[in-house]
């Protein structure tokens, strides 16, 4: 009996010296077991720039992580939330797919996306704006991978750095001579019939959509008397260019326009920087103008384009590491340089353009994340072309307000 004992002993004593041994030599004792997995991670994301960075990033994982390979699907942002609703339950999903912030709402509702992992780590890394978009009802899910808001462009061969209008006031008398010396061109052209734009005209005096939280989702504020005062701006506008067809003042048709050379001051984002380059066109970036009475640019919408954790995901450790990996500094400077979107983390970037959209994001709030957001976009869509078109302010925003109320 003593013998067995002392074997025991023994046996055990050599056992913790070797543990000892084992943790000296610098190797880790423990290694999470998907490490050593051969694993595939299906991503999903757009063409024209993002399909790029999801393979040129999913390579660089590959090379820190041999064992994981990154598989890109191209399905489209705007279809991406529920195509994985519909398909990912029945596995046919991705691990990870990006989609805007403001479809976080649907998603969570579906079950479809998970939180994001370490929270308070990732909120330290990216910008407030960015790690508040993908916020909802106290929770943060996904990891944001840019940020992007609209600005006012500017045609140096049309109008100088010193002559672009610091308010709308100012734009809408330049526009007005501009176009009676140059027929056939236009001073300004900007989507009026998109409510994405549209919103900042009505933000006038601290009015906010749903509320300064954006959370209030029974109060639009689109009926109010500083959104309908806002909104007259967008009227004196339609005046002045003698309500041009709103056919010219879609998103495509007023960039085009300007591409063209054919327009002198344009509001769009970070996405029209390299077909404005390709065409020729010299151009700078400026804040959007003020409102009458303000000083400081009318308040514009930011988006945050966010990485989500599908639910349904058989590798969610694998997911959230990868999409942490693209918030890292070499991945959101190879991310701009092929989208040109701004970096959802702090860093400087080599844009002559970027400084604009800096001045102008810290008037930019995030679009809303409550259930209504689904009726505002065709209720104000709809009002903004009326009001161009020299209809009614009150009953066009009171009508507005009404519809996305409507259950």
């Amino acid at each position: 009996m003593k013998q067995v004992y002392k074997l025991s002993s023994k046996i055990a004593l050599l056992a913790f010296f070797m543990m000892i041994l084992n943790s000296c030599s610098g190797k880790n004792s423990i290694v999470p077991e998907w490490k050593n997995k051969n694993i595939k991670l299906t991503v999903w994301e757009s063409t024209e720039g993002p399909d790029a960075f999801i393979r040129k990033a999913g390579e660089a994982y590959t090379k820190l992580h041999p064992n994981i390979e990154i598989l890109y699907v191209n399905v489209n942002i705007a279809n991406a939330p529920t195509s994985a609703i519909e398909n990912a339950p029945n596995g046919l999903g991705p691990d990870l797919f990006a989609a805007p912030n403001d479809t976080i709402p649907t998603c969570v509702n579906a079950n479809i996306i998970l939180p994001t992992e370490n929270p308070a780590e990732i909120k330290s890394k990216v910008l407030g704006a960015c790690s508040k978009a993908l916020t909802y009802n106290g929770t943060m899910y996904g990891y944001p991978v840019s940020a992007e808001t609209y600005a006012l462009f500017y045609n140096k061969n049309l109008i100088s750095e010193q002559q672009v209008p610091k308010n709308w006031n100012d734009l809408i008398n330049w526009i007005k001579v501009f176009n009676q010396e140059n027929p056939g061109k236009q001073g300004f052209v900007m989507p009026v019939t998109g409510a994405y734009y549209t919103i900042m005209f009505a933000t006038k005096n601290g009015n906010r959509l749903f509320g300064a939280s954006g959370e209030n989702g029974n109060s639009p504020n689109l009926n109010t008397r500083d959104a309908k005062e806002g909104m007259k701006v967008l009227q004196e506008l339609g005046n002045a260019m003698n309500h041009l067809d709103t056919q010219y003042l879609g998103d495509s048709t007023s960039t085009g326009m300007f591409q063209a050379g054919n327009a002198a001051m344009c509001i769009t984002g970070l996405w029209s920087v390299n077909s404005f380059e390709e065409a020729g066109i010299k151009f700078g970036v400026a804040p959007i103008p003020a409102l009458p009475g303000e000083s400081t640019p009318a308040v514009s919408f930011s988006g945050t384009r966010g990485m989500f954790v599908c639910a349904h995901t058989q590798h969610p450790n694998e997911a959230n590491d990868f999409a942490k990996f693209l918030l890292t500094p070499e991945m959101q400077k190879l991310r701009f340089n092929l989208t040109q979107a701004m970096p959802a983390i702090d860093i400087k970037v080599d844009s002559p353009y970027m400084e604009g959209f800096i001045k102008q994001l810290e008037y930019a709030v995030p679009m809303p994340l409550v259930p209504q957001m689904s009726k505002f976009w065709d209720a104000l869509g709809n009002a903004s072309i009326e009001i161009w078109n020299g209809k009614d302010i009150n009953h066009a925003m009171d009508v507005c307000n009404s519809e996305i109320l409507q259950p």
